[in-house]
């Protein structure tokens, strides 16, 4: 039977702690103060694995020990965690892995809502300057949203001032105060230091002054949007002439209240009035003859099937004929880039950057050759083509070895990254002395690179290796005999 087991012996009044656990029933005990980090958390990892499978014990007053103490612990473990997350940020090694930035890397290959990874790259950063609240986290008297708290506090806070406020929100700590209730102090002393910097600011819409009209528009998660705004004299007067005979009521029946009606009129003007307005939806052939399959948007937000059916009547329907599996034919010629019909299709089969895990709306990313232009002088063809966002796109050529292509059974590229040949996975502590044969030949090595022109480019050494066709020509030239 699996089974963990944490000891203390005690032998001749020194402690020895060790760790024993059995997997499989293999058992195996390790010495904590002996073990590297690679270890630790390979033995953590096995010690969650094995407390996931577990059911939550019958009784409600254990479980509430429990789940304190495994808080404790996952709290200490956040500590460890922020430490590598402050490594990898600072020698920028989130790059080398494919990855634009820690923040895209703490998304995408550890799986954080956008939120909680700026959290925790705020901890990371900063947490070399509040080296009591490093200290306390560490220890266990102070709880990951604390420690987070006071991170956000004093992000944009000099040192004097980020030592000064780190004594001040640990003092309040101590006396019992909440996470939100820091959170709202920090916000005090942010407000109360640019008061005396002279350097406070006001508010957005203060900001914007009541010279020029604004409008601001905020996505919903069902697809709609949010609108607010501010017009000035001139253009309220152009809001009212233009959309105030629109909005009055149609008829006595009209059940529709004022803001519904302008509503209605400003999409009116929007659809018929403006040439450039454009709204790409996609939907089968049975939905616009009266089927109920949604249709969806270039960004994959879903359309319900009566919706697409009202566009569609005032709106131009351009076919598209795909091939088997939903495969689309030509649509342009062998060119360097792509045709803007192409691009088209290709923002309606990709909705984001074909990079697995990249969230970069298809709209804003770059046409990319699949085998690539320059090397493999791919053809500019639709089945030949994909979209990626500029990072990911110049990445994939510059580091072909690191991306894994492959394609679906609809012809659908993807691209995934793979981390660098010489990545290691586990750290083990400091590396060991090499023998002396091995010290010996790593110092030549080094000697023969520090003797190496390293600062010629590749392009000049190329050169340098070509061998002219014609040597005869290349004399007569150059004036060499």
């Amino acid at each position: 039977m699996t089974f963990f087991e944490l000891e203390v012996a005690v032998h001749r009044g020194v402690f020895a702690r060790g760790l024993e656990y059995c997997w499989n029933m293999c058992s195996r005990v390790m010495d904590l103060d002996g073990a590297s980090t690679g270890e630790l958390v390979d033995a953590l990892a096995s010690i969650a694995a094995e407390l996931a499978q577990r059911s939550a014990p019958d009784s409600p007053a254990a479980c509430l020990q429990l789940a304190e103490s495994l808080a404790a612990a996952t709290d200490r473990c956040e500590s460890a965690l922020a430490g590598f997350v402050a490594c990898v940020d600072t020698h920028g090694e989130a790059k080398r892995h494919g990855y634009p930035s820690t923040h895209a890397w703490l998304r995408s290959r550890l799986g954080m809502r956008d939120a909680r990874a700026k959290e925790r790259l705020t901890v990371a950063r900063h947490g070399h300057r509040l080296p009591a609240v490093a200290s306390r986290w560490a220890t266990g008297t102070l709880t990951y949203g604390q420690a987070a708290t006071i991170a956000a506090a004093v992000a944009r806070l000099d040192d004097h001032d980020c030592a000064a406020a780190e004594t001040i929100l640990l003092d309040l700590t101590d006396q019992g105060y909440s996470a939100g209730k820091l959170a709202a102090i920090g916000f005090r002393i942010r407000e109360v230091i640019a008061e005396r910097d002279g350097t406070e600011s006001p508010d957005a819409e203060s900001r914007r002054g009541y010279e020029r009209s604004w409008i601001d528009s905020t996505r919903s998660l069902d697809g709609g949007r949010y609108i607010k705004g501010w017009l000035n004299a001139e253009d309220a007067a152009i809001w009212d002439g233009t959309l105030g005979p629109l909005a009055k009521p149609s008829g006595a029946d009209d059940r529709r209240d004022l803001s519904e009606r302008m509503a209605a009129a400003l999409t009116g003007v929007l659809s018929g009035g403006h040439t450039a307005t454009k709204v790409t939806v996609i939907c089968d052939l049975d939905t616009l003859t009266g089927g109920t399959a949604p249709a969806r948007l270039s960004d994959g937000t879903p359309i319900p099937a009566v919706q697409a059916r009202r566009i569609a009547l005032a709106a131009g329907v351009s076919p598209l004929i795909l091939g088997r599996g939903h495969l689309p034919l030509y649509l342009g010629h062998r060119h360097r880039f792509a045709s803007s019909g192409q691009r088209q299709v290709l923002e309606t089969l990709y909705p984001t950057c074909a990079v697995v895990g990249c969230e970069v709306p298809g709209i804003l990313c770059e046409v990319d050759h699949v085998d690539g232009w320059v090397l493999s002088h791919s053809p500019t063809d639709i089945d030949k083509l994909a979209l990626a966002c500029g990072w990911h796109n110049r990445y994939k050529h510059a580091n072909p070895r690191q991306v894994t292509i492959s394609r679906s059974s609809d012809g659908l590229y993807s691209y995934r990254l793979r981390p660098p040949e010489n990545d290691r996975t586990h750290p083990t502590g400091p590396a060991a002395a090499p023998e002396p044969a091995a010290a010996s030949a790593t110092a030549a090595a080094a000697t023969a690179t520090a003797r190496a022109p390293a600062s010629v480019p590749r392009v000049q050494r190329r050169r340098d290796r070509r061998v002219p066709r014609n040597p005869a020509r290349t004399a007569r030239r150059t004036g060499a005999p």
